[in-house]
């Protein structure tokens, strides 16, 4: 797999010297990719192309690796593949990142983001702008609501990641059918002592396919197209991926 520093050299374009640079980052299962995966990054570059602060460069799939053990999570080779499928075919500013999902033991995200921070800009040097100046990217983690509710379960995330996610890099929030973004950024006293770096962006038009209804839909032996992109759909069934285990005699 090519390094994040090479894929992102091969697409860069020099940076606008009004706009702070910046490269969005999802981490998740991804077990398999979705449509909706595919919108989150969509919808922030809307987001952003209405704004004058930031310049969208590039954006990251990171699955996680197998050491996370979630349930229904397929092994990091077909992620990693199937992420790269969908964003080869639907996309010329998506990338995936297979860093993650080759360590042996789970990342925690705010590790995960110092990697693409010093691949980005230490490695790489960030990026020149039109002028010749030599800018730092600015990393931001990009995350559905679901995963941000996640925030105040207790012994999920340790306060010192939560501020160092939200209060060092910063977040995009694509709220999710049935959360309440603003409600929860109120009430969570790191997310509010952060809330000038958190962006939420509401879906315009609401979608909540999930992973975990498509392997249900797989289990089922029902149709999955339109859930995902194609080449996504043929490796999943080329590969008998979430088919039901019969059960033993």
């Amino acid at each position: 797999m090519l390094s994040i520093l090479f894929c992102f050299q091969k697409r860069e374009k020099k940076g606008d010297d009004s706009k702070t640079p910046l490269v969005l980052v999802a981490c998740g299962s991804f077990s398999p990719i979705t449509y909706l995966h595919l919108r989150m990054f969509e919808m922030a570059q809307d987001h952003f192309k209405e704004r004058n602060e930031y310049e969208l460069l590039a954006g990251y799939y990171s699955p996680v690796s197998d050491a996370y053990m979630k349930e229904g999570l397929a092994q990091a080779k077909h992620r990693v593949t199937m992420c790269t499928l969908a964003v080869n075919t639907t996309s010329d500013w998506l990338m995936v990142d297979s860093w993650e999902p080759r360590q042996g033991s789970y990342q925690r995200t705010a590790v995960v983001l110092d990697h693409f921070d010093h691949e980005l800009n230490i490695a790489g040097g960030g990026i020149r702008t039109k002028s010749g100046e030599q800018r730092k990217i600015k990393i931001m983690l990009l995350a559905g609501g679901d995963l941000i509710a996640s925030f105040g379960h207790p012994g999920v995330w340790a306060p010192k990641d939560l501020h160092h996610i939200v209060g060092h890099y910063g977040c995009v929030i694509i709220e999710r059918t049935g959360t309440d973004v603003y409600g929860f950024l109120l009430s969570h006293d790191i997310l509010y002592q952060h809330r000038m770096n958190v962006t939420v962006i509401k879906q315009l038009i609401h979608n909540d396919i999930s992973s975990t209804k498509v392997r249900l839909f797989i289990k089922r032996d029902m149709s999955i197209k339109y859930l995902s992109p194609n080449p996504v759909i043929d490796y999943i069934h080329e590969n008998k991926l979430y088919k039901a285990k019969p059960d033993p005699l």
